[in-house]
């Protein structure tokens, strides 16, 4: 009886252990996330700032951005409690989720919020590009090349991602 008791007990806690772990991935996740829109989001008025006529594409591209942060979030999240082998959690938290346009369009045809999700990014993907994309991304490859430019928002990023990677989950 007493064996079956502290069976259970390490069980238990084996299963209460692995919950936290799970709740701490996702977090370290969500925060990679915020880091990452916020980096996007100081690229865009950077951009906007010097070029004002580029307004409408950078909107139209931080929605991109957004969606496809929603997406990786919602299936980091969900491979966390159902399938962790989809997230390599042995690699930078950047490189936990590699998902190809195969897989998004599968779980774009689920039917709970994960399915919606995908399907907003997926039909993304599937989009004729804003009309004003390549004068984007052609003041964004300026923006970039001008260290001095991105100093700020940059050493924000980085210190944000440097954080969250120090950050261990038992």
């Amino acid at each position: 009886m007493k064996y079956v008791v502290a069976l259970c007990s390490l069980l238990l806690l084996s299963t209460t252990a692995s919950a936290a772990d799970t709740q701490c991935n996702s977090k370290k996740y969500h925060a990679y996330v915020d880091a990452s829109l916020g980096w996007y989001n100081s690229l865009i008025e950077l951009t906007v700032k010097k070029d004002p006529t580029l307004a409408d594409v950078g909107q139209w591209f931080l929605e991109g951005r957004k969606h496809h942060f929603e997406l990786n979030q919602a299936a980091v999240d969900f491979y966390l409690v159902n399938d962790s082998s989809h997230v390599a959690l042995e690699k930078s938290v950047e490189s936990w989720l590699q998902l190809d346009q195969k897989e998004i369009k599968a779980l774009a045809e689920r039917e709970d919020d994960l399915g919606e999700i995908a399907k907003t990014t997926f039909t993304d993907r599937q989009t004729k590009p804003h009309q004003q994309n390549y004068e984007l991304r052609s003041a964004f490859a300026d923006l970039l090349s001008d260290p001095k430019a991105i100093e700020t928002p940059l050493n924000k990023y980085n210190d944000e991602i440097s954080v969250i990677s120090n950050a261990v989950c038992q």
